[in-house]
């Protein structure tokens, strides 16, 4: 085999601007590939991040039947405390979750006393809604970073609408769990800057001053956002609490709660999917370059080479030699292009990392690009690279293989 594969080494070298130019062909093809999964799984990655640590966290439990509802915030379908103990125990259950975040959601009307426009309000434990949600605090673009008892985080575009600051006074009136309205005088605490997506325009308030306004005398909640101390575990834990939770059922006989991962909730899931669907057309297309290149490459070496092929064929070499010789060939192209586009890959995204080229998604701006590559990635497209070498010049060298050594030898 060794004697095979120097052989086939020397016969890539007799025509070098060939080799050459297939490689470089191949090469430029794995370099493509490597830095656009760097970029687009950065961009991925970081959008991810942004929707997940900004404030919809990584799960969601509501009660069965919410989500469908949520666009009324229905406080009819909230989570009072025996169901809540049902599903803090299997919280903690799972050690993958990090954190969680009781939220009370409702609507209500705003007035600064001059006019009044409807406004969603979130109900929050502040530590556990930044346990939960990292990136909240960065949101609050005036005013102190946290949520006290008496204070509002007013969404940016209505402060902007109704000329609100830090410091005013501002007035929510809500309808509670039995029709009635009740009111409560908030003072502007800070300004927060809209997310992307729903929920994005949300004002936030302390939980405690949630329960006053609605005049609740116990703690009722519409949702619990969890937080994963590994996002890679979505999937696992996701399955894991709902077939806990799915034993839970109501009065109908049905499951009490639906678990939700922030896929299920966030319209910029299609967007990620999108990604993952170009990145795949891109790996696509590498095995069409490398697929075509090394077969024409090897059609060729073939029928320049037919007289050479009956006279080791004459002289005795076996059919599985010369068929081996002739894939080595493909499979050392393959290994050169793969090893030297990861080479100039890998160079290319550190590049990228130090440029530090910065972006907008939505309102947020100045994200910062670090586009990786994983050994896992590398590893793919060489096996890939490799792989295909080999299946393109199998017919060529099958071809070979199959001469026989007197028509070969009249070959002009």
């Amino acid at each position: 085999m060794l004697n095979l594969f120097k052989i086939a080494i020397r016969n890539l070298m007799r025509y070098k601007r060939r080799t050459l130019l297939t490689a470089s062909l191949i090469v430029v093809g794995v370099v493509f590939v490597l830095v656009f999964i760097a970029v687009s799984g950065s961009f991925k990655n970081m959008m991810v991040s942004q929707i997940t640590d900004s404030f919809l966290g990584h799960i969601q439990i509501h009660k069965k039947g919410y989500v469908a509802s949520i666009d009324t915030l229905p406080l009819t379908m909230n989570m009072g405390p025996q169901t809540l103990k049902k599903v803090e125990k299997a919280i903690n259950d799972i050690p993958e979750i990090e954190a969680s975040s009781m939220r009370i959601k409702f609507g209500g009307m705003l007035s600064n006393f001059v006019e009044t426009t409807n406004v969603r309000l979130n109900g929050v434990y502040p530590e556990d809604e930044i346990m939960t949600v990292p990136l909240f605090p960065e949101r609050i673009m005036r005013g102190d970073k946290t949520i006290r008892k008496g204070e509002i985080l007013v969404p940016e575009l209505l402060a902007k609408g109704m000329k609100i600051k830090v410091g005013d006074m501002i007035v929510i009136v809500a309808t509670n769990k039995d029709g009635s309205v009740n009111g409560k005088q908030f003072k502007v605490g800070g300004i927060l800057e809209s997310a992307t997506g729903p929920g994005g325009r949300d004002g936030y308030i302390h939980i405690n001053d949630a329960l006053e306004v609605l005049r609740m005398d116990r703690v009722e909640i519409s949702e619990i956002a969890l937080r994963l101390n590994n996002f890679a575990n979505l999937e696992n834990v996701h399955n894991k609490l709902n077939d806990i939770l799915s034993k839970e059922l109501n009065k109908e006989g049905k499951p009490a709660f639906e678990v939700h991962t922030w896929e299920k909730l966030s319209p910029f899931y299609n967007i990620a999917r999108m990604i993952d669907i170009m990145t795949l057309s891109i790996k696509l297309m590498l095995i069409a370059i490398v697929l075509i290149s090394i077969m024409n490459v090897m059609i060729m070496a073939v029928y320049e080479r037919i007289r050479e092929i009956g006279t080791i064929a004459a002289i005795g070499t076996l059919p599985g030699k010369i068929l081996s010789m002739f894939v080595l060939e493909g499979f050392s192209l393959g290994v050169l292009g793969a090893l030297i586009g990861n080479l100039i890959g890998v160079s290319v995204v550190y590049i990228l990392n130090i440029a530090e080229i910065t972006f907008n998604f939505g309102r947020q701006t100045g994200l910062v690009l670090s586009p990786t590559v994983s050994p896992a990635d590398i590893a793919v497209i060489s096996i890939m690279v490799i792989i295909v070498s080999v299946l393109a010049s199998l017919q060529p060298a099958f071809k070979a293989s199959r001469m026989e050594p007197i028509k070969a030898l009249r070959h002009v």
